[in-house]
């Protein structure tokens, strides 16, 4: 394996800050009341290497999910690459409903950057009688696909590499 900080390591943190620039689903995993894994894909927005938003019913399996255990995991890919070609960042977070007296900041935060066909809401549109609610994710844990043939990391098998995108 490589020295840390090498021009391997810059490669891993420039493919995982890649696909999180690219790619705006992220497949949230949380943990159902009775222990059992469940996925949901989300529509998310990044704030820099360690936040992430989404939008949300406070009522949906995963909303209550994060509001009973706010430990959750995910993973960010682009299921359209052909094999081989896939990269993928896997995440461990704590995530939250963001609070009505934290929404205005916080949408300033998680509607900078929107892809096409997204749009901005209004903390007023996320609080009170609304349907919706801001969610929000810090990340713990940032790990990378690392392929079986990879030239540098490659084991024989696919595998996971943490990296720091700090």
């Amino acid at each position: 394996m490589a020295d840390r900080d090498s021009p391997a390591d810059d490669a891993l943190r420039d493919m995982a800050r890649q696909v999180l620039a690219d790619v705006r689903y992220l497949v949230l995993g949380t943990t159902e009341a009775d222990g059992r894994s469940r996925v949901s894909p989300v529509y998310v927005t990044w704030d820099g290497p360690g936040d992430f938003y989404w939008v949300s019913s406070p009522v949906a399996t995963h909303s209550r999910n994060v509001a009973r255990r706010p430990e959750v995991s995910g993973v960010v890919f682009d299921s359209s690459q052909p094999p081989g070609r896939t990269a993928a960042v896997y995440l461990t977070a704590t995530a939250r409903e963001v609070p009505a007296d934290e929404l205005p900041e916080q949408c300033a935060r998680a509607f900078r950057r929107l892809s096409e066909g997204a749009r901005a809401f209004a903390p007023e549109e996320l609080s009170g009688s609304a349907a919706l609610r801001l969610y929000h994710g810090v990340m713990e844990r940032h790990e990378v696909h690392v392929r079986g043939s990879d030239p540098t990391y490659g084991r024989g098998v696919d595998t996971r590499l943490e990296v720091d995108l700090g």
